[in-house]
């Protein structure tokens, strides 16, 4: 079963409590900071567009990257609505390919973790940091290993709204550090309900992997944060920010 292939078209609707405008100002505020006002920015495991659409209208050109179709359809949808110039590519990340630099990359709503095996997370730091400018910066979030052990794993959530409902449940494995979630998705579809099924898998990340990882693609770790805010990370964090910085390319 294809992941967000029928998750898609309900997906914003069950997001709609992600702060995305809290997160645009601490994106901005960080890429501000490294002197990225303005300018080419990449959008990393866009998904329907939330975060590329409202980085758009903060005045950065945009460009989206993501493996589903159906997401990126969406959000082609809601760049025409908008009247967003934003280019969306139909890519894997740890593949991707552009024409050219960009000042800035970020990726939200741990994108990251569906990257499984700690080298192919290395390949997509490497593929970040050939992108990049000269001392271009990165920004990402990630769920850490800690919230799949501890919130997560081995925990079923369901919810249920106007468009459809879903139940997931999951399952984590502490010796491959992967959490399986089985996706079971009610869509309304006029006064009936078709019902889905998907299955995700997520792979838990500790702050010193990542580092290690962001080294060994010849990236320069910066800073990292919990959630999206100033704060220190602690041992109890349960999505961390992470800013890096393109290494290599001014000698």
């Amino acid at each position: 079963m294809q992941a967000y292939r029928n998750l898609a078209e309900i997906y914003d609707e069950l997001m709609d409590e992600v702060p995305y405008e809290k997160w645009k100002r601490q994106i901005i505020k960080w890429l501000q900071a490294h002197q990225v006002d303005k300018g080419l920015v990449l959008d990393l495991g866009c998904g329907t567009g939330a975060m590329t659409k409202a980085l758009a209208e903060a005045g950065y050109d945009m460009i989206g990257i993501d493996l589903s179709e159906d997401m990126l359809a969406i959000a082609q949808n809601k760049s025409n609505a908008s009247g967003h110039d934003i280019l969306y590519l139909h890519q894997d990340m740890r593949e991707m390919e552009l024409h050219g630099n960009v000042r800035a990359i970020v990726s939200t709503c741990d994108a990251v973790n569906y990257i499984l095996e700690p080298e192919e997370l290395c390949q997509v730091f490497e593929r970040v940091n050939q992108y990049l400018e000269p001392g271009g910066i990165f920004v990402f979030d990630f769920n850490t290993k800690y919230k799949y052990q501890e919130v997560m794993g081995q925990q079923v959530f369901a919810e249920d709204r106007e468009l459809g409902s879903y139940v997931w449940d999951n399952d984590y494995d502490e010796e491959s550090q992967i959490n399986e979630y089985q996706l079971t998705l009610f869509v309304k579809e006029k006064e009936l309900y078709r019902k889905y099924q998907e299955v995700h898998y997520q792979r838990g990340y500790t702050l010193e992997e990542i580092k290690e990882l962001l080294e060994l693609a010849g990236m320069q770790f910066v800073q990292a944060y919990e959630d999206y805010s100033d704060e220190e990370v602690r041992e109890d964090s349960e999505r961390i920010c992470v800013i890096a910085r393109e290494w290599g390319k001014q000698g």
